[in-house]
């Protein structure tokens, strides 16, 4: 299992600090950017990315919850940093392949993220050139949602794909990931835990001892 913490949900007051804790046991950071549109709430921005990458190699996962994506916009993370560029399908339908080409060809990858309410029919037309696959498992948006077991199909079957079509996306899963579901998402398929506040900060004030904490829930549930 790779681990990624959400960076949205760490002690902002002290981001050096928490990234030099976060570091060594990180696969991936993933940074949420909301814009008020999307989703009624707003976050992260490609500066923060910016300023991560000046103390950090691990690998950012821009997850893009905005309504008015364009190219400048995918620019502009990946200046700041971002390897991976998570978008919604349905904002990007219109220029999707010209956008997959414009990332790969700047030699980072391609993410797409879909709601709970979302079939997984949505990506076919081009699942063969997707790296990541998100999988919300809480309506977009809040933190503290409960965790939707309707989600455990839509993975199972994004696994189905990749077992019989040769798709090579990573699975990664987003929201109420936490050692109440981490067997179930392991066995559905999930390759990625992106951890928030159940699954990570929250389970101690010291983020080292919350990592600790954190992995060792990981490892007991997907052994």
């Amino acid at each position: 299992m790779k681990f990624s913490p959400s960076l949205m949900c760490m002690d902002l007051l002290n981001i050096e600090k928490e990234i030099n804790i976060l570091d060594p046991e990180s696969d991936y950071y993933h940074v949420d950017i909301f814009d008020w549109h999307y989703v009624k709430n707003m976050s992260l921005a490609p500066c923060f990315m910016e300023a991560i990458s000046k103390i950090s190699n691990v690998p950012q996962d821009a997850h893009l919850y905005v309504e008015n994506l364009d190219f400048d916009l995918v620019d502009l993370c990946i200046d700041s940093g971002a390897e991976i560029i998570t978008m919604p399908p349905e904002v990007i339908e219109k220029m999707a392949f010209r956008l997959f080409k414009h990332i790969h060809e700047k030699g980072k990858k391609v993410g797409i993220f879909i709601n709970p309410a979302t079939p997984l029919s949505i990506i076919e037309p081009y699942a063969a050139h997707i790296d990541r696959l998100l999988i919300m498992t809480v309506d977009p948006g809040f933190a503290g949602q409960p965790f939707i077991p309707e989600t455990l199909d839509t993975i199972k079957l994004a696994k189905e794909w990749k077992e019989t079509r040769g798709y090579t996306y990573e699975i990664a899963v987003d929201g109420c990931c936490n050692e109440r579901y981490y067997k179930q998402l392991y066995d559905a398929g999930t390759e990625v835990f992106i951890l928030g506040g159940s699954g990570l900060f929250g389970k101690s004030e010291d983020t080292k001892e919350a990592v600790r904490i954190a992995k060792a829930y990981i490892e007991e549930s997907c052994s």
